[in-house]
């Protein structure tokens, strides 16, 4: 392993923990002592990695619009429909199951009255758009399933982290989140659903 990449690994770590943070307690309350703490460094190791308590907040918002348009490219040259959808959710889910901090900054608007700011909406609104939902647009059976689904997989996600089995739920957390936007999986059993 070359050095740079283990730097990355070590920044991504760095900024799922943050994000999750990020989501627990707001950034207000969160220090850059509670990063570093997290992530198993000192205050000053953190700081060598991100100068700033602004500085990691930005790459956090970054990476989470990053993910987002990696969805969104990757199911560019689709028709919409359920080919697309499921090619999403696939990303998504590979997404989510790497970066439990992110799902749960993603949420953090939905799951308390302080927003998460443009930047984090600007995320969801990427993931929106990989289904073919405006997100500005008006509200629709469709709209609904995916936000239904988005939903589902943000929170089976973040389940199978805390159960340690995001390998073995995958899966299923497909399944179930394909079956939200109301299409049938093309076998019976969710254990079966290709990966």
């Amino acid at each position: 392993m070359t050095r740079a990449v283990f730097r990355q690994q070590i920044d991504e770590g760095i900024l799922d923990q943050a994000a999750a943070l990020f989501a627990r307690r707001g950034f207000a309350k969160t220090s850059v002592q509670d990063v570093a703490d997290a992530v198993g460094l000192s205050k000053a190791g953190l700081l060598h990695h991100f100068p700033t308590k602004d500085a990691l907040h930005e790459a956090v918002l970054a990476q989470a619009t990053g993910l987002g348009q990696r969805v969104l490219d990757q199911v560019a040259g689709l028709p919409v429909g359920p080919a697309r959808d499921r090619r999403a959710l696939e990303v998504l889910v590979d997404i989510a199951l790497a970066h439990p901090g992110l799902v749960a900054l993603l949420l953090s608007p939905v799951l308390r009255t302080e927003a998460g700011g443009t930047e984090v909406d600007h995320a969801g609104a990427l993931a929106l758009r990989a289904f073919d939902v405006d997100p500005d647009g008006p509200v629709s059976e469709r709209s609904v399933r995916v936000v239904g689904a988005l939903g589902a997989l943000a929170v089976l996600s973040l389940a199978a982290h805390q159960q340690d089995r995001t390998a073995e739920w995958r899966p299923h957390v497909l399944a179930a989140c394909y079956d939200a936007l109301g299409h049938r999986a093309a076998t019976a059993r969710p254990d079966q659903v290709e990966a």
